[in-house]
């Protein structure tokens, strides 16, 4: 009797089987990860931690729970498929068995999730990687779309077939039909769920109005945070990194020595949307307070829909400030803020990141887990590129031209890009550090440290290999935006411009990084500018440029007049005159050094490292930003720059007043040859210019 009533009646243990064992999975995975540090981005005192102690006990309970709903949906699975088989072939129950089996398949899952992961997008392992990640090559090794399938295939197999032959066993034979038909309405739920997940639907070609012919000329922007001018082929690159925006390039006016202002996302984005100097607008660092995201003069935006745009904006991580930073966007498409320490508490630590980024890089986990789906150092340029086209397609069937930023972290470090283009460009026999991502940059404890050291410490041409690779994944979906444009015939309506917020220096002199040398590598951007119709021939010009003249350019092309209080200028009569075009004087200004760079005089004006300098000034909003008494301070010790043509004056501020150095731009990008002594009449014309540019600060 005993007997019967085991083998006919563990129906409860379905349940409790899986929800004990995702219990104790998700309480140790919690204690666990408690040993890490609790949040992504810097590290702050203690005092201002302390202040957001129950925010933190809160954001390291919701992420406990969403690991616990996938450990305990997963393990759910597998037990009602123990039952199934133990209940198609007849055997007796056995609790221990079934424990033994759910656990077994948890694990099952959890690792097809990690060697997808390791395989296809390594990145999303790598930031939240607590080990050495050398130890994963060998598991690496024995990876490949081809055994990653049939891995697959297997444990699904195993897990969902019994259900699925137990539910149809039981409908054919009519013993239990209500049984047959919970399992195979669960089967259905998975099925629907794990679609929905994974569904990246492309928009129909056929489905844009004829209307949008008529109207203005849209435009869309497309951006790679962290592109350098020199990985473009139109621009002198021979490695073929990017076939799609060199054919563009030659029907369009491609600016081959465009500069930005400051090398450094949020200052450099503004400068370009709202026409401006860094001193003007005044965001100086992408550290801004929640009373400094407001602009004092009008952006692009604002303009283009005072004449009769719809604007909008998206993008991974990387465009965080796009939203952050008031410019006006109707629409916006993109992340939180990423400098929040409650976005950052949100990201949890470590180990439970992990564990929860595994199963969160789809619809689900941009739906319930955003924080973790925005993931820094993780770029999503497939589904920024997909998510790019619908939203093409849903405006240019509104009545109203339209204005699209589209701005992705392709190519920001640790240049983790997916599978193949990690692989591309990297010699097969290396086995080091860098072999997923950059090393060293998983967290800003480690970027400072790695700042500080000489290029000797880094594999310098593995990283060179996997800036290359992402810079085509990059090109490749930009192929796919332009195919989409032209399969549509909005190329004959359409300004696109393929931009960068800045570059970055690879040890070409001593460091690495954006915005703390001004180096061609860092500050010189690709700027690529169709305009339909044939308009204008096209030109390559390489004369100097700054970004703040993409906008007033943009207007010109239009017919729109610029704003009073921009500071750019137009860059048509550059393509229309038939004349060369001339050399502008542009200038910029170093970012903040959150570590001793190689290479910065020892005796240039000090401040507190980042971990002091920051501030959070409003407990509600967790935002972090400079501590308004050290901004001055800031300030006064950037390096600024004058450039023409050839030739850049460096500025460069030190406690004892000041040093000046001259650059052969051409022959020396990387700053290494002082050549002020042999050209003193140049040093005097440009350090005219320079300093009426920066007396502006009124410091």
């Amino acid at each position: 009797m005993n007997e019967k009533k085991t083998n006919t009646n563990p129906i409860y243990k379905i349940i409790l089987i899986p929800l004990a064992l995702s219990l104790i999975f998700t309480v140790c995975l919690t204690i666990f990860s408690t040993t890490d540090n609790l949040f992504t981005g810097p590290r702050i005192k203690k005092e201002i931690i302390n202040s957001f102690a129950f925010y933190a006990i809160w954001a390291l309970s919701r992420l406990a729970f969403f690991s616990f709903v996938l450990s305990f949906s997963f393990s759910l699975i597998s037990s009602i498929s123990y039952i199934s088989i133990i209940r198609l072939l007849k055997f007796k129950y056995n609790t221990y068995l079934h424990l033994i089996f759910v656990a077994i398949g948890l694990s099952l899952i959890i690792v097809l999730a990690f060697i997808h992961n390791l395989f296809y997008l390594p990145s999303n392992i790598a930031v939240s990687f607590n080990y050495n990640i050398l130890r994963l090559l060998p598991l690496w090794d024995t990876l490949s779309p081809t055994t990653i399938l049939i891995s697959k295939l297997i444990v699904y197999s195993i897990l969902f077939l019994p259900i699925l032959l137990y539910g149809l066993v039981s409908l054919l034979t009519e013993k239990n039909i209500a049984i047959s038909s919970s399992l195979l309405l669960f089967l259905s739920i998975c099925l629907v769920v794990y679609l929905y997940a994974n569904w990246k639907s492309e928009p129909n070609t056929t489905s844009i109005h004829k209307k949008n012919a008529s109207k203005k000329f849209n435009i869309i922007m497309i951006g790679s945070d962290t592109l350098r001018a020199d990985r473009i082929g139109v621009n002198g690159n021979q490695l073929n990194l990017t076939p799609a925006i060199d054919s563009l390039a030659k029907k369009s006016i491609n600016f081959s020595s465009c500069i930005v202002p400051i090398a450094r996302t949020a200052p450099s984005l503004t400068s370009l949307l709202t026409s401006s100097w860094p001193h003007t607008h005044q965001k100086r660092f992408n550290f801004l307070g929640d009373d400094e995201t407001s602009l004092n003069l009008p952006s692009l935006p604002e303009v283009l829909k005072n004449n009769g745009y719809i604007t909008a904006a998206v993008g991974d991580w990387a465009a965080g400030d796009l939203g952050k930073i008031d410019f006006q966007f109707d629409l916006t498409y993109l992340p939180e803020d990423q400098w929040n320490l409650k976005f950052l508490l949100r990201q949890g630590p470590k180990t439970l990141r992990l564990f929860l980024s595994l199963f969160s890089h789809n619809n689900l986990g941009k739906l319930f887990l955003p924080e973790i789906y925005y993931l820094a150092g993780v770029p999503l340029t497939k589904e920024i590129g997909i998510e790019s086209r619908n939203i093409i397609n849903k405006l240019s069937n509104t009545n109203k031209p339209f204005f699209i930023n589209i701005f992705i972290a392709s190519t920001h470090g640790p240049f983790g890009s997916p599978w193949p283009y990690y692989r591309l460009y990297a010699d097969p026999n290396y086995r080091g550090k860098s072999f997923f991502v950059m090393s060293g940059v998983s967290n800003p404890e480690d970027i400072v440290k790695s700042q500080e050291s000489d290029k000797y410490s880094f594999d310098i041409n593995q990283i060179f290999s996997l800036y290359n690779g992402a810079v085509k994944s990059f090109d490749d979906e930009v192929s796919k935006i332009i195919k989409y444009i032209n399969d549509t015939g909005l190329i004959n309506n359409t300004i696109v411009i393929i931009y960068s917020d800045h570059g970055t220096d690879l040890f070409e002199n001593k460091s690495w990084g954006q915005g703390n040398i001004l180096s061609d590598f860092s500050y010189r951007i690709p700027l690529v500018l169709y305009i339909p119709n044939q308009l204008y021939q096209p030109k390559n010009i390489s004369s100097t440029i700054s970004s703040i003249d993409i906008a007033p350019t943009i207007l010109d092309i239009l017919d729109i007049p610029s704003p009073e209080k921009w500071e750019g200028k137009t860059l048509k009569t550059m393509f229309t005159s038939i004349k060369p075009a001339e050399d502008r004087v542009v200038f910029g200004e170093t970012g903040i050094w959150i570590a001793n760079v190689p290479g910065l005089p020892k005796n240039r004006i000090p401040y507190p490292s980042i971990l002091e300098l920051l501030e959070i000034k409003n407990n509600k909003t967790g935002t972090l930003s400079i501590k308004r008494e050290y901004k001055e301070t800031l300030i006064k010790a950037k390096a600024k720059m004058a450039r023409k043509g050839k030739w850049e004056l460096v500025y460069f501020p030190t406690v004892n007043g000041g040093e000046y150095a001259l650059y052969n731009i051409d022959k020396d990008p990387a700053l290494l040859s002082d050549l002020s002594e042999f050209h003193p009449d140049i040093v005097e014309i440009l350090k005219k210019s320079l300093t009426e540019w920066y007396s502006h600060d009124n410091l």
